[in-house]
């Protein structure tokens, strides 16, 4: 989907940007978002981030002790 930049500030910013950086104007907009957004998840404490993480593996439970993964994959092959 495309980006339309109506804001003449903006679109100078990213002109400046891509003479400063000797690129497009699309690749040097494209190194300004993925900055700002590695900035903005750098400053989600890491206790926050980590906290997700651990939400998802508690859905998912732990392991079966007892499955057996050489039987699975030797079945699923047609070695069994």
């Amino acid at each position: 989907m495309p980006l339309f930049i109506r804001d003449d500030e903006v679109t100078g910013m990213a002109e400046k940007l891509a003479r400063l950086t000797r690129a497009t104007k699309t690749d040097a907009v494209r190194a300004a978002l993925r900055h700002e957004l590695e900035r903005a998840r750098a400053s989600v404490p890491l206790r926050e981030r980590l906290a997700s993480i651990h939400e998802k593996a508690a859905k998912i439970g732990l392991p079966n002790r007892d499955f057996d993964m050489k039987a699975y994959t030797d079945e699923m092959w047609g070695d069994a």
